[in-house]
């Protein structure tokens, strides 16, 4: 699993950074973005569903900061 390190990003930087990696990203595998913004918790999972990928959740990172994970679908 790719993880981006977004932790000092505002959003919307956190979306932006997830976009430019998920080509990077093999159909069926995850992606996830660690970031300390509030809003990330609702941006990754409407940028989810507005992109046609699948938002898998949110776990804490090994700092116990919000993890999003994607699985990209397409």
């Amino acid at each position: 699993m790719l993880e981006l390190d977004c932790r000092d990003f505002p959003c919307p930087r956190p979306i932006i950074e997830l976009a430019k990696a998920l080509p990077s990203v093999a159909v069926g595998d995850l992606l996830a973005v660690v970031a300390r913004d509030p809003a990330a918790r609702y941006d990754v999972p409407a940028w989810c569903r507005m992109r046609g990928q699948e938002y898998v959740g949110e776990d804490l990172a090994d700092d116990n900061l919000p993890r999003y994970t994607v699985r990209r679908l397409r």
